[in-house]
């Protein structure tokens, strides 16, 4: 099945079994690999996107799903430089081992599409469908809390 939909700006075609998932759709057919599978069941959050304006688990959206649609990866994100929620994450220390840093990022960007000035409570929730193995999350609090200080950045 031919499956049109806006990727990271770009209107593109693939063809694909409709109950294929997105994700495999991004990693194989496009080749964008920053979106990462972790858990495959849409509970770990690493392969987080933003489709139609909402964070989304890739792993568990059909590809039938996306005619149409507006998808907005990793390196969507970046596409004009680093993204202020990207700088920070590097400046603060936010990505370890990097497996789940695409999902994390997406997930903060996804927040402050909707809301430019969130409390701590509320980037804890926008954070809260995103595990990380191998830190206690206050790094990743931290780049979240500098990256909306740095809001006056165009990104």
């Amino acid at each position: 099945m031919k499956i049109t939909m806006t990727l990271n700006g770009k209107r593109m075609t693939f063809d694909a079994h409709p109950m294929s998932r997105l994700l495999d759709l991004l990693r194989e057919d496009a080749r964008l690999t920053g979106t990462k599978e972790g858990c495959g069941e849409g509970e770990c959050g690493a392969c987080s996107i933003i489709m139609n304006g909402r964070l989304v688990n890739s792993c568990l959206v059909p590809a039938l799903q996306c005619e149409g649609a507006d998808i907005l990866t990793i390196e969507g994100v970046s596409a004009g430089g680093l993204h202020r929620v990207q700088e920070a994450f590097l400046q603060h220390g936010g990505a370890q081992c990097g497996a789940c840093t695409p999902g994390m990022i997406m997930a903060v960007v996804a927040l402050l599409d909707h809301n430019p000035n969130p409390s701590e409570a509320q980037i804890r929730e926008a954070l809260a469908g995103n595990l990380c193995r191998c830190t206690g999350y206050m790094r990743i609090f931290e780049s979240a809390k500098n990256a909306i200080a740095a809001k006056g950045a165009t990104r």
